[in-house]
């Protein structure tokens, strides 16, 4: 006992030592730094964790046409049933024919799990939808809870009657009387008339922005609520593929929803301790709908095509991979992909982009080759993409890669290469942990000037034995991002790595947002990145201490500092990862005889706990709160708590 209390006291003392010892923040107000870019902030999409299907795509319909492998995967049959194959889609062939039983107590149907269930939620409407064919053959539709100790499995139902013989789409509302995360759909045959049924759809009614077939609202409203500058989609990994057949093929993704074709996703067979083979995505979440996104957003749309390379963590033979001579219709795809964003409505795909309801183009700016590629092999398939789309599409920034890693062999071979190439920017991928964010403060104060910018792609803070979202990691996230904002004339864009995971359907970890069926959370990471977009500004401001940049250097007691302006707003971050209490003073120079400064609002982003993180019981449990913040003058002061990031608003 005796111990730990001269151990508490020492403590104390080092504390306030700390606190007596003001850290003098140097601001220079003379002359505004290089601009911030708008995309300096964005999201990464990737369909990982069940983060489309099941998750953002408000479908929950699990194998809708019938087109897995396994024809009835997601299905519990029962009756007479037939699996057909000759269908009104030629990419979606399958179907069901629901015959009768034979006897008015033998029932005929299909019965469909959803994604970890359905979520249901008391008084909301859902929207059900079918493709059926009959003549004159009924349908009874029923959301049903099979775990039910009540009288009925039946929560609520509906009937259709088919009266065509030809395809033809039919619809029924459904109000839920319950809330229920592990509802079914049943599709059950009335009577003794056959009926055949494709494209089974069930979505909330309540989508974002009330689109029929849309998305799910409070993932959305999570993704509007980042103000992202740039949206980088659909993957990551998945534009590879495990191999080259079951790479993310956009083409595959536009045009009428039901004959969009089901793929393999590239995560259900990677990890064997969270092994989903069932997981497919069925592209109803496809180009279309990602650009309308990023018009919702107001930010840049980022897509990923593949440059012929399958996944090399997955594929070592190079055959696997497609020859450089034979790269033609990969180079087209990413030329058309230009046309389908900005072409005008009489090119072929400006065509199908304004049949589908949008004759205005997006207005891409930007498009990534390939994922993270390494070796010899990357700049030899870029060069010809590089080519053609100069050539083609010279109004395209052009994204490469320097590889899977954060420094080592290949991102030291790469990052000329894509030099030589002359791409406009590098994409840069780091998972790591907490050391080496605490010692990457200054990673891009050396980095050339002249060469292509930086986007940091995918990154995360992946704590040495506690890979999972905390308050700690998001700190060390918010400190490091002090140096992408201070390098403003360098890294022009970020994005957090990966965006969604569903609790149930999880395979990597940390992600910014978790959900299940009926809620959803935003982690102490998400909170970070909202942050920065919030309080983003228009140029980068000077500031030292020491006339040294605040990097978390040895001597800078753990802090990370950067500063911006925003017309007569100043915004300065700081980050205090170190277990003590500071004392700052922030002081600026450049001010006008008469001239003060004077403090608006003080944003603090702390927690007790540093392993904790919000949770879907508790999503409140760790967010920014506004601190009162005063003075005025030439120099103001300011402390700050132990493990904090910290955001002081000045106005000039």
């Amino acid at each position: 006992m005796l111990k730990r209390t001269i151990l508490t006291a020492a403590g104390l003392m080092a504390a306030l030592t700390l606190m007596a010892q003001t850290v003098r923040l140097d601001i220079n107000l003379k002359k505004a730094g290089a601009p911030i870019q708008p995309t300096m902030y964005g999201i990464f999409f990737e369909d990982i964790n069940y983060a489309a299907d099941g998750g953002l795509y408000g479908d929950m319909v699990k194998n809708r046409s019938f087109d897995f492998p396994y024809a009835l995967t997601g299905w519990t049959a029962y009756g007479k049933i037939d699996v057909k194959d000759d269908g009104p889609f030629d990419r979606n062939p399958h179907y069901l024919r629901l015959n009768w039983s034979g006897h008015r107590d033998k029932f005929t149907g299909v019965e469909n799990e959803g994604f970890f269930g359905i979520g249901l939620k008391e008084g909301e409407k859902y929207v059900f939808s079918v493709w059926a064919r009959s003549n004159g053959g009924k349908l009874r539709i029923e959301l049903v809870d099979n775990d039910s100790m009540t009288e009925t499995q039946i929560l609520t139902q509906g009937e259709i009657t088919v009266t065509s013989s030809d395809w033809t789409k039919y619809k029924l509302e459904l109000t839920s009387p319950v809330t229920i995360e592990d509802a079914h759909l049943r599709v059950e045959l009335i009577g003794s008339v056959s009926v055949d049924i494709e494209h089974v759809s069930l979505f909330p009614k309540d989508t974002w922005k009330g689109r029929e077939g849309g998305l799910r609202k409070d993932l959305a409203q999570a993704l509007y609520d980042l103000h992202p500058g740039v949206f980088r989609f659909p993957g990551g990994c998945i534009v590879e593929g495990t191999d080259l057949d079951t790479r993310y093929n956009w083409k595959n993704s536009v045009g009428p929803v039901e004959n969009r074709p089901v793929n393999e996703n590239r995560w259900h067979y990677t990890f064997g301790y969270k092994l989903f083979p069932d997981y497919y995505t069925s592209y109803g979440f496809g180009f279309f709908e990602f650009f309308q996104l990023c018009e919702d957003f107001g930010c840049e749309p980022l897509p990923v095509v593949s440059c012929g390379l399958a996944c090399q963590f997955q594929n070592d033979d190079p055959s696997a991979h497609v020859p450089v001579d034979e790269l033609g219709p990969y180079i087209q795809d990413a030329i058309d992909l230009v046309e389908f964003a900005n072409g005008d409505v009489t090119t072929t795909w400006g065509r199908v982009r304004a049949e589908m309801g949008h004759p205005e183009p997006f207005n891409m700016k930007l498009l990534a080759v390939g994922n993270e590629q390494w070796g010899e092999e990357y700049p030899e398939h870029l060069r010809p993409f590089v080519e053609a789309l100069r050539k083609a599409c010279p109004e395209i920034k052009i994204v490469g890669t320097s590889g899977p890693n954060s420094e080592g062999e290949q991102f030291d071979y790469l990052w000329p290469e894509m030099k030589k190439l002359g791409v406009d920017l590098v994409d840069e991928h780091f998972y790591r942990p907490e050391s080496w964010f605490l010692a990457q403060g200054a990673r891009y104060d050396s980095y050339d000037r002249k060469g292509p910018k930086v986007f940091a792609g995918e990154y995360a803070c992946h704590g040495a034995g506690k890979k999972w979202n905390h308050f700690n990691a998001s700190l060390l996230e918010a400190a490091f991002m002090t140096g992408l904002e201070r390098n403003a004339d360098v890294v022009h864009m970020a994005t957090y790595a990966p965006l969604f995971a569903h609790v149930r359907g999880w395979q990597w970890r940390p992600d910014l947002i978790w959900f299940d069926n009926l809620r959803s959370v935003r982690s102490c990471s998400w909170y970070v990145q909202q942050l920065y977009s919030l309080y983003k500004g228009s140029n980068v401001l000077s500031l030292t201490w020491d006339g040294k940049p605040v990097t978390g250097a040895e001597g800078q007691q753990g802090l990370f500092a950067s500063a911006v302006q925003d017309g007569s707003l100043i915004y300065v971050k700081v980050a205090n990862t170190s277990s003590s209490p500071q004392r700052l003073e922030f002081s600026f120079d450049g001010l006008k005889k008469a001239e003060v400064v004077k403090a608006v609002s003080r944003v603090v982003y702390t927690s007790p706990d540093p392993d904790a993180d919000n949770t879907l019981d508790d999503p409140q449990a760790i967010i920014p709160r506004t601190r009162i913040f005063q003075g005025e003058g030439k120099a103001v002061t300011a402390s700050i708590d132990p493990m904090s990031f910290n955001i002081f608003v000045f106005e000039r």
